[in-house]
């Protein structure tokens, strides 16, 4: 069966070897994430900054006092990849390290107003980005956006990112 580049291909999910790749959505994954994040690795190109940075500052200005574990467990990193780059953004201002109130061995992370800021001018970026796609799609965009990219998520770990989510008050119901 030979399908245009837009079209989708019946699949079923019990027979894989049956399946074509569904080589539209794949590229255009592919195409939409570079774009999306283009527009903030200018940015943080001029900082001499990467993606990795803009990763960290996203998740330690969307949860001020996270602590490092955590942090390491939402990017599925290694403590060795993460040390470089929040060392530089400590270095530079942009995020702080302090000791848990209770446990002390605990590093808790916040962002300075300079890494608040920082953050925020890379998440307006990607809001424009976002914002006018769903101008194209409709009034039901923002949610049927939302379901395809939850479903994207392994199942395993679904429920863990959506309580992620729902703790900051930003998932619409």
């Amino acid at each position: 069966m030979s399908a245009g580049p837009t079209a989708l291909v019946e699949r079923s999910p019990a027979s894989p070897a049956n399946r074509e790749p569904v080589w539209d959505i794949i590229e255009l994954l592919f195409f939409a994430y570079r774009d999306f994040v283009g527009d903030p690795d200018e940015v943080l190109s001029k900082l001499g900054f990467g993606r990795a940075h803009h990763r960290v500052l996203h998740f330690v200005n969307r949860n001020p006092g996270m602590t490092v574990a955590d942090l390491l467990e939402i990017l599925n990193i290694t403590k060795q990849s993460l040390g470089r780059v929040l060392k530089q953004l400590i270095d530079q201002g942009h995020v702080v390290q302090k000791e848990g109130a209770i446990d002390r061995r605990q590093r808790l992370l916040y962002v300075t107003p300079k890494g608040e800021a920082l953050a925020l001018k890379l998440a307006d970026l990607q809001t424009v980005r976002i914002n006018r796609a769903f101008s194209e799609l409709g009034p039901d965009a923002h949610e049927a956006a939302r379901r395809f990219l939850t479903a994207m998520i392994d199942p395993d770990n679904r429920d863990g990112v959506l309580r992620l989510i729902e703790r900051r008050g930003k998932l619409p119901r």
